[in-house]
């Protein structure tokens, strides 16, 4: 058996161009196939661990999902927000044991603001449990403080003591005059979760709403740069509305009927929607999509395989003489047989093993940049179950490739190759 596995490897070594390039079509759709499975993984593991603890997420009706995205993950804009006395009534109820109001809408430099209250510090988990932890830095205390997340941090190289200023709603620049009258100091800096926390501008309630003096018809009075920021702070500074709420309950028991009587409410119109339930209807959305990913880079993996049964055939006319050879000199119809298995065999297991091994190298390489871009965070510390799984599939649908070609060859008599007609 040795002798054959070596007379496979100087074969394929004979046709080392070919061999070769078909390793490589080989390695690049496993890579593929491996890769697009990866990141659907990391996606979704990043999606579920950006929120625990949390049991009910209340805001104004405009779906569940579009709920989850605008208050969770920073995408989108609420349609509309709940009141303020909405919010304290929601705060009161026996059945809740905590309430954290979150107002969003503007930004600074591209990244989100959030208004909140000290409680989000305490409240707020993630990766199942995870607190919020600061880099360096307190929270926000004054008027004008501001904790920013780890990613805003790194991105616009700001430090404990830096001055900002905020963009009035979204994008980059301040379109409308933006509020550089009323400069923030960081306070603080959260370290890095992996979540849409690290790309959050985070400062008070009671600061969105002093943000906005002057801005009460939703642009810039001419007037609002005369109100100085010693006056705004004798303003009673309450929100008139909040965008959403993350509600924690004293029984977790009890999430059903809180969320029926809240949804239920005659006196406010609001949505309260379980994260994990919402985020099944986000899956059962992108499942599609997913699904037709793997099916094109599976297919892709099958045109590498093909490529094998192609060079295999197109090389048996070539190869006559040399399998009438090895005939004559004692090797058996069988031998033959197992040779161009072997040389299918080596191929697509070099193949694979050369796609795993590429799909782990990219993910080491690009896994920091997508944790800091996208907040998906894609393990590449080891091989997995898929990985091996893929290779020993791979490899044995290149043994089953050559199937058709060994045949061919087994039948084929030792006179016919040695009366080749040129």
């Amino acid at each position: 058996m040795s002798a054959l596995v070596q007379l496979a490897v100087k074969s394929l070594w004979n046709r080392r161009a070919t061999a070769l390039l078909t390793i490589l079509a080989i390695a690049l759709s496993v890579a593929l196939f491996l890769g697009i499975e990866k990141l659907r993984k990391g996606v979704r593991e990043g999606f579920e661990q950006t929120i625990s603890g949390t049991h009910l997420i209340v805001g104004a009706p405009s779906g569940s999902l579009n709920l989850l995205l605008y208050s969770v993950f920073r995408m989108g804009n609420a349609t509309a927000e709940i009141s303020w006395t909405g919010y304290k009534r929601l705060a009161a109820r026996e059945d809740i044991e905590w309430a954290v109001p979150i107002s969003l809408g503007d930004s600074h430099r591209g990244f989100r603001v959030m208004g909140t209250t000290p409680d989000y510090f305490d409240r707020y988990q993630y990766a199942g449990g995870q607190d919020l932890k600061l880099a360096s830095g307190a929270r926000f205390s004054d008027l004008f403080d501001v904790v920013i997340g780890a990613d805003v941090a790194r991105t616009l190289n700001y430090k404990i003591g830096d001055t900002i200023v905020l963009n009035h709603g979204l994008g980059q620049a301040n379109l409308d005059g933006g509020h550089d009258n009323r400069p923030f100091v960081i306070k603080g800096i959260l370290a890095a979760t992996g979540t849409p926390v690290d790309k959050t501008v985070h400062v008070s309630l009671e600061a969105i709403t002093a943000l906005h003096v002057g801005w009460e018809t939703g642009s810039k009075n001419p007037l609002a740069d005369t109100i100085t920021t010693d006056q705004i702070r004798t303003f009673n500074l309450n929100p008139k509305t909040v965008t959403a709420v993350y509600v924690g309950l004293k029984r977790k028991g009890t999430i059903l009927n809180t969320r029926r009587a809240i949804n239920t409410d005659k006196r406010e119109p609001m949505m309260a929607i379980i994260p994990g339930e919402a985020l099944k209807e986000l899956w059962s959305v992108t499942t599609l999509a997913e699904r037709a990913l793997l099916a094109v880079s599976g297919f892709v993996i099958v045109v590498g395989l093909v490529s094998i049964l192609v060079a295999l055939l197109t090389s048996l006319n070539e190869r006559r003489r040399e399998m009438s050879i090895l005939r004559a000199t004692g090797a058996r119809p069988h031998h033959i047989f197992s040779l161009l298995l072997l040389e299918a065999g080596t191929i697509g297991a070099m193949g694979a093993g050369l796609g795993v091994g590429l799909v782990h190298l990219l993910l080491a390489l690009a896994g920091p940049m997508l944790a800091a871009r996208f907040g998906v965070m894609i393990s590449s510390a080891g091989l997995t179950p898929v990985d091996f799984f893929t290779w020993g599939a791979v490899t044995l649908a290149a043994l089953l490739m050559a199937l058709g070609p060994a045949i061919i060859a087994l039948k084929r008599s030792l006179a016919d190759g040695l009366s080749v007609r040129i």
